[in-house]
């Protein structure tokens, strides 16, 4: 797909980036998720608050992919201890790679992870790593094409409900 550009989010876009944030998640996880669930998820993960206090993390970054000057997805990349997850201090974590529905299956997520695996190695991360749930299983064999293996679990909150995430990394170096 010829037109994807990545930027960086800014402080000032930060509504833009909750609304996309909201609207990607529940694209992919309503259909297999109560509406309750939903709305508590929204309420504790995607709150202007919430996503000001990691926007303002030094080791957290954020990017938008956009097509055509529209916002259609995003990337969360977390660096040393703003990992989710104590991995590895060596280690780069995509926390969030979300796509408007439309835009699925047209390599724009290739591109996403592109940009995940540039900003790794330019931190001299030894791998790059990320939780996908169970269910999503598009997107397991979306991270298997793109190098990634499976190398344990978690627990992910949805609101009320405790999902397992299958933990799948790439070793850079």
């Amino acid at each position: 797909m010829n037109g994807i550009e990545i930027h960086k989010v800014t402080e000032n876009q930060l509504i833009e980036l909750q609304k996309i944030s909201m609207q990607t998640f529940y694209e992919a996880f309503s259909d297999m998720n109560t509406e309750e669930n939903m709305a508590l998820y929204f309420a504790n993960s995607l709150s202007i608050e919430k996503l000001t206090s990691e926007f303002n993390n030094e080791l957290t970054e954020f990017y938008f992919a956009k097509f055509h000057n529209q916002i259609i997805g995003f990337l969360k990349l977390n660096f040393g201890n703003a990992q989710s997850d104590n991995q590895d201090e060596n280690a780069t974590e995509i926390e969030r790679i979300y796509l408007l529905n439309q835009y699925c299956g047209k390599g724009v997520g290739k591109i996403l992870i592109s940009k995940a695996l540039d900003r790794a190695i330019l931190e001299a991360s030894e791998f790059i790593w990320l939780g996908v749930w169970e269910h999503n299983t598009r997107a397991i064999q979306f991270y298997k094409r793109n190098g990634f293996s499976e190398f344990g679990s978690h627990m992910f909150k949805l609101g009320n409900d405790d999902q397992t995430d299958i933990l799948m990394k790439r070793r850079l170096i």
